[in-house]
């Protein structure tokens, strides 16, 4: 399982015309679920995304959590984080999950955010096309896997 998180000062994905999920200050998390992945990975990877602490706190260093300033976080599936593109021009996606199991992952992940304290938990739409609105804060951009 793969999560590259944003901290942002602001996100909001859209289908269509419609919002689908927006936050203020916080992480806008892609998730890519790849085929052997399981609930311990998703356990882990939602542990580590609340507690990453890569906010400045009064002296400017990167110290507080999510949880600390009471950030919301904006999920968006993303099987794409799972080509493999050593061969040829075009990317291969066969480590990503399949789509069934790769949503209820993805769901999951999202409900374990929400048990480790992160409480507005946004969420884009599962397999669907979308179009993700971004102010990247710093930029601060962190790859984290299980």
């Amino acid at each position: 399982m793969k999560a590259l998180i944003q901290r942002v000062s602001e996100a909001r994905v859209t289908v269509g015309d419609t919002v689908a999920g927006e936050i203020g200050p916080g992480f806008l998390v892609l998730l890519g679920v790849g085929h052997s992945d399981t609930e311990e990975a998703a356990d882990y990877l939602a542990r580590k995304t609340a507690a990453m602490r890569i906010f400045e706190d009064e002296n400017d260093k990167m110290n507080l959590s999510l949880r600390d300033i009471g950030g919301s976080v904006l999920v968006v599936s993303q099987f794409t984080l799972y080509a493999d593109c050593r061969k040829g021009n075009r990317p291969s996606f066969t480590d990503a999950g399949a789509p069934d199991r790769a949503e209820q992952l993805y769901e999951y992940f999202c409900a374990q955010l929400r048990k480790e304290g992160i409480e507005n938990v946004q969420q884009g739409v599962f397999g669907a096309h979308m179009q993700i609105h971004l102010i990247n804060d710093g930029p601060v951009t962190i790859m984290l896997e299980k």
